[in-house]
Order: structure tokens, then sequence, then C-alpha cells
């Protein structure tokens, strides 16, 4: 069997707090009554980092992330205070790229300031709308004009590294108005944009009670594809099912997730992937839910959900899951160094997929076409 190498590194850091929960949102977030414990919360995530260190000794981080939830409730000292420890116990590429999510209800004139001070460099906006009447039925917080004067507030502290997330196939939504949103985006001028369909999750408000004049399939796909243009014709390069961004502003930290990279999960209900090369081991490890529960048993194994050592007879769904999303497709000699497979394992299934239409093989770079984009799952399912 080939060898299995550690790929590179990110840092995953959830804040599970929100305003409000939305009803479309399956992630594990929380609607702060009160006020909240961020210093806590802080302390239990440094505890939280020291305890899983050792499954990391001696690696580069070449990323940070910190998603929600809502991170931009946390202060920006907090983020600064975090980001210091971590950065004391992990070696950082220089440059690293480090992301906070942000909700425009949640913006404050002076805080963009800080949190460049502390070391974040990109941000990335959950606008979903421009429409204020689609706002309203997603149950965000914020309108139209503050989402536009949250990004301006951004690029005013000196951020130029911003994504703004749009949704389509929301309810009552037209082709002009799915149009309209990606005008308004693009008037913003941002580097990337995270274009998505909205998808009834379960466990949410809308799984349980569907909301009416959601787009069927046709339509759907007819939105997807007029965007696509729009945003091509606007300098945005698509690289992944739902990302597009300007030349050489792909996010970092997703593109990791994409290629089957490893990523410590650190925080209430967060996900880490671990490679371990002396073991040949991938670990997948989560964490306790609840905050509350999470605080106090942070820095402990009773703060660990979970772990999860994932067979060799399951890599390669996992690596294709991912890998398949992405427009330049993989390498082969990636597949090997990152699953301990061998193509051989795969050669049966990689044969279908492409006397089917669904890739394309160049050597050792393997690409889905537009018909393998469109049927992902399908072409996924076949390394079930």
């Amino acid at each position: 069997m080939p060898h299995l190498s550690p790929p590179p590194l990110s840092l995953y850091v959830h804040l599970p707090w929100c305003v409000r929960k939305c009803p479309y949102c399956d992630f594990n977030s929380h609607e702060g009554r009160g006020p909240l414990p961020f210093a806590d919360y802080v302390d239990a995530l440094i505890r939280d980092l020291d305890h899983d260190l050792p499954l990391v000794w001696g690696r580069t981080v070449h990323s940070v992330f910190f998603g929600g939830g809502t991170p931009s409730l946390f202060p920006p000292d907090a983020i600064d205070r975090f980001l210091q420890e971590a950065s004391a116990r992990l070696r950082f590429v220089p440059g690293c790229e480090v992301t906070l999510e942000t909700n425009p209800g949640t913006a404050e004139h002076g805080r963009f300031e800080l949190y460049r001070e502390a070391g974040v460099n990109r941000l990335s906006f959950g606008i979903q709308s421009f429409d204020d009447g689609s706002l309203k039925r997603l149950g965000r917080i914020h309108d139209s004009g503050e989402a536009e004067a949250a990004v301006k507030l951004a690029q005013d502290a000196g951020f130029d590294n911003l994504n703004l997330d749009l949704m389509y196939a929301l309810p009552e939504q037209t082709l002009a108005m799915a149009e309209r949103d990606l005008e308004r985006a693009f008037a913003l001028q941002p580097a990337h944009v995270s274009h998505y369909q909205l998808t009834l999750e379960p466990n949410t408000v809308f799984a349980a009670r569907p909301p009416s004049g959601i787009p069927d399939e046709d339509h759907s796909w007819d939105m997807q594809e007029h965007c696509q243009a729009l945003l091509a014709d606007a300098g945005y390069a698509q690289y992944e099912v739902s990302a597009y961004a300007r030349d050489g502003r792909q996010c970092a930290h997703n593109l990791n997730y994409w290629h089957y990279g490893d990523y410590l999960g650190i925080g209430a209900g967060a996900h880490g992937k671990i490679t371990s090369g002396h073991d040949q081991e991938i670990l997948r490890r989560w964490k306790q839910k609840h905050p509350a529960r999470y605080i106090a048993d942070a820095g402990t194994d009773a703060a660990i959900g979970g772990d999860d050592r994932v067979a060799p007879e399951r890599r390669a769904f996992e690596y294709m899951l991912n890998a398949l999303r992405l427009v330049d497709g993989f390498r082969l000699g990636e597949f090997i160094a990152r699953t301990g497979l061998s193509p051989d394992d795969i050669r049966p299934q990689l044969d279908t997929a492409l006397a089917r239409g669904w890739l394309t093989q160049d050597g050792p770079l393997l690409r889905p076409t537009e018909l393998g984009r469109r049927f992902t799952n399908d072409v996924v399912a076949l390394f079930l």
C-alpha cells in the first residue's frame, strides 16, 4: 500500500453564538441570550487547543478560519487574544490567511480596523441576498442597505480580501431577482463570491415547514447557469461548485478542505481531520456541541464528542466527496499521498465515470466535465 503523507494543515475555530437562528441553518449555532461569556469561551478555546496539540506537533498552519454562529459577535480583543495564544503554540506560514465570518447585522464602525490589527486579513460576509423581501423570508437580521454599508466599512478599514455569500433558488425568487443580487454584489467589487443554492437541510425549520415558492429543479438550474455566466463576465472564475474568485483570491482555507487537507477543529461542535504519517491513520475528531458544556469540559477528554479513524475503504469516497467539487479536479499523485491508496483501487469507478462523460483524464489529471459537475452526487456515489 502507498505511504500516507500528512497534507497541509489548517485551523478551524468555531464561535457558536448568533443573534437569531436562521430557519435554513443546520450549523451548530445558538441564539445568544443575555451577555455572552466571550472571555470564558476564549479560555476554553486555548485549553482545547493545548489538549489537541500533540496531534500536530511540528506542523505548520497554512490558514485560520473563524466560523459560526456569528464570529463577528466576538469583540476584536477576544479574536486578538486567541490568535496570539495560537501563534505562540503553532507555527503560522508568513501571510497566513485568517478569515472571520461576518454578519452585516453585527457590523459596527471601528470594529473592522481592530479585527485587522488583531491579524484577520479576510472577511466573509453572510449577505445571502440584496432583496429585502428575500432577507425577511430567510430570517436574516439585516437589510440590503446594512449589507452594503457593512462591506464599505470593511473596505474603508483596509480590507481588500472580501467574500460575499449569496444564495439562489430562494422562496419567491425569479431569475431577474437572482441577477439583481449579483449586480449589487459586483458594485461592491469583492475579491470572492460564494454563490450557492438554498437547500432544505434536515433538522431545520425550513425542513419541517418548507416555505412556499421555492423554484423547482429546472428553474434552479437555469438560475445557476445564468449566474455562472454573469460571474464569469464580471471577472470571477469558478474554481469550485459554488465558489468564484478574482485571480489569486481563491479561499486558501476552503481549498485545503477540497484537496482533502488536514484541519484542527477547535470550539463547540468543531470537526477536525488529522493525518498521522507515523501511524498511517486519518483521524476525524469532533467536540461537544453545547457551548456551556464545552466551556466546562474544554481541555479534557470529556470535551471530545467523538473520534473516528477513517478506514482505508472509506478514504476514496471521502477524497472524492471533496476533490470532485473542484473545477480543476485532482491529480492521482495527490490522491495516493492523501489516502494511502493506489489508483488501481479506484480504476473501475474511474473507468465508469470516464465512460459516462462525467470525468476527463489527461495523464495524471482528472477533471469533472460540465455534465459531471451537474451530477456531482452521482459521480461521488460511485466511490461509496
